[in-house]
């Protein structure tokens, strides 16, 4: 198929890779054109802006950083709504607002389109082994329509509902992610005011119940105060003020969420919102700051 893709950061790179090895004909844009060298020398093409990139695709997929990102490649003058050929298949890879996805279905269809919100988990390493947890909201045929290039770079793909769901099941994860977090770098800090080796004390507790993905992939990091980026502090804090603000228009209280948000904003305060979501062991004073 004749793919477009936009938004080559930590985990698009890895996913366009997965796509072009595929066998599909692929064409990009990114804001920062030196993000995709490594692709564009595997033969992918160029295209300067999201217009060109969408008179050209029979599929586009979307995964850049904010929703006010989202909207601009959907909705301006170049967007993807106004310049994609009619039955071009949209798919928002980016964590945004259910509201949003509900907005860019309804113009889809207007238009002659269709689209699927299908934010994924599994940060840099699920992207780049290419088993990355898919959650997506839309229309059943063109998620069935779509699967074949859902599984060139995911394992577990499920459709959650009507066009948003696939944005308030990644809130889930996102929400879940928030308050193990907190549990992981409180363990460990535990650990070693108790004067334990926090490396045994992991081969101890992530194999039993305590077991998730953050203690067995990011509490190594935080133990060797790796805090390279996988998943962004910045982004993370988006995603979770997103939450924040569709459980607060239910009349949802989340305490767990709130707190993990009030101590990641004071991480992005003191710069480091470029850092990988592990560095909130810095907190804690796990590690020198």
């Amino acid at each position: 198929m004749k793919i477009g893709f936009i938004g080559t950061g930590v985990m698009g790179n890895s996913i366009a890779g997965h796509l072009v090895e595929g066998g599909h004909e692929l064409s990009v844009f990114t804001r920062t054109r030196a993000k995709a060298e490594e692709l564009l020398e595997k033969g992918v093409a160029w295209k300067d802006n999201p217009r060109e990139l969408a008179e050209s695709a029979e599929v586009v997929f979307t995964m850049v950083g904010y929703p006010s990102d989202v909207k601009e490649i959907y909705f301006g003058e170049n967007g993807l709504l106004a310049n994609a050929a009619k039955g071009t298949v949209l798919i928002d890879l980016t964590t945004s607002q259910p509201k949003l996805a509900l907005e860019i279905a309804e113009a889809a269809r207007a238009n002659g389109l269709h689209a699927l919100d299908a934010p994924v988990s599994g940060g840099d390493v699920g992207a780049r082994n290419a088993v990355l947890s898919i959650m997506v909201g839309g229309e059943e045929p063109i998620f069935n329509e779509m699967l074949p290039l859902f599984r060139l770079f995911g394992s577990n793909i499920i459709l959650q509902g009507p066009a948003g769901s696939g944005q308030h099941t990644k809130m889930c994860n996102q929400i879940n992610i928030a308050n193990n977090m907190l549990g992981v770098c409180e363990s460990l800090i535990y650990a070693k005011k108790a004067g334990l080796d926090p490396e045994n004390v992991l081969r101890s507790i992530s194999a039993g119940a305590a077991g998730s993905w953050s203690l067995s992939n990011l509490a190594p990091k935080m133990i060797e105060g790796d805090f390279r980026p996988g998943f962004y502090i910045k982004h993370f804090i988006k995603d979770m003020k997103i939450a924040v603000e569709e459980s607060e228009r239910w009349g949802l209280d989340l305490p767990g969420l709130k707190l993990s948000l009030g101590i990641y904003e004071e991480l992005e305060r003191a710069g480091d919102g470029e850092l990988g979501t592990q560095a909130l062991i810095r907190h804690f004073d796990f590690a020198e700051k």
